[in-house]
C-alpha cells in the first residue's frame, strides 16, 4: 500500500518501521494503525528479514498514542475498522504474532498508546531522553488487556498498578530498572546501539528464535482474550460524557472534572 503515515525501510536484514507524525508527536489516527499493520506483516513474512525496528520521526517522541485531534471517523478505506473504530488490537496482536523480533527504538516520549506499543515489542532500547508512562485516567481512557495486564508481566503488578492509576512519567534510567527497558543509550549512540543489536539478531537461527517467540507468546495469550472484552467495555466508556469530559478538558487546556461529568 501507499504509506502516508509511516516510513518503511529494508537494509542488511533488518525492516524499519517509522510513525512519520512528528508534528503531532508521532500520535496514530486509524490510517497510521493500518499502515503500521501492512508493514509488519510485509518485514514479519520476509524470510530475508531479521529484525524489525518500530520508531518514531523527530526527535521529541517514539509515539504518544492516539490523534486526540483526528477522531471524525471519516477516513474510509477500512481504516476505522476495530472494536473502537481504530485496530489497535489488530496492531497489537501483528507485532506480537510475527515470527520475528521487534526492537522498539524510543526517543522523548513513549506515553499512552504508545507506551503500550514499547512494552508490547520483544525489546525495547531507549535513549536518554526517553520518558515513558501512561495517561490513560487523565484523559477518560484506558487499554484493558496488553497495555495493563501484560505490563504487569513486564513491571510487576505493583508497579504497573502505579503507572496506570498515577500517571506519572519515568526518565529512560527508571524505566530500565523497572524492567520496561533492555537498555540506555546516549541519544546520540541510540541508532548504532539499535544496529549493534540487530546485527546480532540476524545471525541467529530465524526458526529458533521465531518458536522462543511463540513460546513467550503462548504464556501470556489468554490476555488478548482478556483485551477483546475490554474493548468492548471501552467503547461503551467512550460514549459516556465522562471518558468525553477528558477530551473535551484537553482541548480546552483546563483540569478534567470527571465527577462532575458523571452526574
Amino acid at each position: 500500500m501507499d504509506y502516508e503515515d509511516i516510513l518503511y525501510e529494508e537494509s542488511d536484514h533488518v525492516a524499519t518501521i517509522t510513525i512519520n507524525r512528528p508534528k503531532v508527536y508521532n500520535a496514530f489516527r486509524p490510517r497510521t494503525c493500518v499502515e503500521l499493520i501492512n508493514a509488519f506483516l510485509a518485514a514479519g513474512w520476509n524470510d530475508d528479514i531479521g529484525a524489525i525496528v518500530l520508531t518514531g520521526a523527530g526527535n521529541k517522541a517514539f509515539c504518544t498514542g492516539g490523534d486526540q485531534s483526528d477522531h471524525d471517523g471519516s477516513y474510509g478505506g477500512g481504516e476505522t475498522r476495530g472494536t473502537i473504530g481504530m485496530p489497535v488490537e489488530e496492531l497489537h496482536t501483528v507485532i506480537r504474532d510475527v515470527p520475528k523480533p521487534v526492537i522498539a527504538k524510543v526517543r522523548g516520549y513513549a506515553i499512552g498508546g504508545g507506551n503500550v506499543l514499547a512494552t508490547l515489542c520483544d525489546m525495547t532500547l531507549a535513549g536518554e531522553s526517553a520518558i515513558l508512562g501512561q495517561v490513560g485516567p487523565k484523559m477518560g481512557s484506558v487499554d484493558p488487556g496488553f497495555g495493563t495486564a501484560y505490563l504487569a508481566r513486564v513491571v510487576g503488578e505493583k508497579k504497573a498498578r502505579e503507572i496506570w492509576y498515577m500517571c506519572r512519567r519515568y526518565s529512560a534510567r527508571e524505566a530500565l530498572e523497572m524492567g520496561l527497558v533492555n537498555a540506555v543509550f546516549p541519544d546520540d549512540e541510540l541508532d548504532a546501539g539499535v544496529a549493534s543489536w540487530c546485527a546480532e539478531l540476524v545471525e541467529r537461527s530465524p526458526t529458533a528464535i521465531a518458536i522462543a517467540k511463540k513460546s513467550f507468546n503462548a504464556d501470556s495469550d489468554n490476555i488478548r482474550g482478556i483485551g477483546g472484552l475490554g474493548m468492548q467495555a471501552l467503547k461503551l466508556y467512550y460514549d459516556t460524557a465522562e471518558s468525553k469530559e477528558g477530551v473535551q478538558a484537553l482541548n480546552e487546556k483546563r483540569k478534567p472534572e470527571f465527577r462532575e461529568a458523571m452526574k
